[in-house]
């Protein structure tokens, strides 16, 4: 796996990844950026995010779920000084889908946690990281659990 970043202007940066993707990264103009692309600890997250995500949605189309949506909300803490690691992170899961079984919405989350999702495993090497999910039935009401 490979990546390449390149300085473009001010405090902007070019991300680009091996498989062929790009990605502006810029600072806030307290640090010389002009705000014009996502910071580079964000970027963190959203990999975290979509790391796990990958993983939920597979497991749960490999165990014939019909899984139509999953969104992740990813709330993060950082430490008050350098460097401003992040201390604590939580994942809110939302799964929808036809008929899902919250049992396997649950394992599918755990899974990815402790097995699968090697951001997760990565971060949680610094950060507490917990996790609440909701499995939605399209045609039922959503079932909460955490």
């Amino acid at each position: 796996m490979k990546a390449r970043v390149k300085l473009v202007d001010g405090m902007m940066f070019v991300g680009e990844s091996g498989s062929g993707h790009a990605v502006v990264m810029d600072g806030a103009p307290e640090y010389g950026g002009r705000n014009l692309g996502i910071r580079p600890m964000e970027m963190l997250l959203i990999g975290l995010g979509g790391c796990t995500a990958f993983d939920v949605v597979q497991i749960l189309r490999k165990g014939r779920e019909q899984v139509s949506d999953c969104q992740i909300e990813v709330v993060a803490e950082r430490a008050e000084t350098d460097p401003k690691v992040f201390t604590k992170i939580h994942l809110e899961y939302r799964v929808a889908g036809k008929d899902l079984a919250p049992a396997k919405v649950e394992r599918a989350i755990q899974l990815s946690k402790e097995k699968y999702c090697s951001a997760s495993i990565m971060l949680g090497a610094v950060a507490e990281i917990t996790h609440s999910w909701t499995a939605v039935d399209e045609a039922a009401e959503p079932e909460v659990a955490s």
